[in-house]
C-alpha cells in the first residue's frame, strides 16, 4: 500500500491549505484514514481522522473549528482542509490508513506545512 500526500507549503498566519492523501496498491478494506503531524523536536501527534464507513470524524482539540477532514471513497483519498493557520501548526503532516480499529497500519511520506508569523 502506498500513500501519497500532497498540498503542503508555506503560508502566512491566518491562511489556508488543503492536504490530500491518495492510497493505492493492493486492495484492502479501510477502517479509517487519519492525519498526524510532527513539529521539530516534538513527538508525532494526532490531528484528525475519519471512519471510512459512516464518516465519523475526530479532531485534536488544537485544530477543532479550523481543520476539516473529508474523504472520497471512490478515489481512496482523504483531505485535510486547514483554515486560520497558526505558526504552531508548522509541522510535517503525515497521512495514515487503519485497516482495523487496532491502529494505523500504513503511513505516507509526509508533507511540510510552514506557517509564517
Amino acid at each position: 500500500v502506498q500513500l501519497q500526500a500532497s498540498g503542503g507549503g508555506l503560508v502566512q498566519t491566518g491562511g489556508s491549505l488543503r492536504l490530500s492523501c491518495a492510497a493505492s496498491g493492493r486492495t484492502f478494506s479501510t477502517y479509517a484514514m487519519g492525519w498526524f503531524r510532527q513539529a521539530p523536536g516534538k513527538e508525532r501527534e494526532f490531528v484528525a481522522a475519519i471512519r471510512w464507513s459512516g464518516g465519523r470524524k475526530d479532531y485534536a482539540d488544537s485544530v477543532k473549528g479550523r481543520f476539516t477532514i473529508s474523504r472520497d471513497n471512490a478515489k481512496n483519498t482523504v483531505y485535510l482542509q486547514m483554515n486560520s493557520l497558526k505558526p504552531e501548526d508548522t509541522a510535517v503532516y503525515y497521512c495514515a490508513v487503519a485497516v482495523t480499529s487496532a491502529g494505523y497500519d500504513y503511513w505516507g511520506q509526509g508533507t511540510q506545512v510552514t506557517v509564517s508569523s
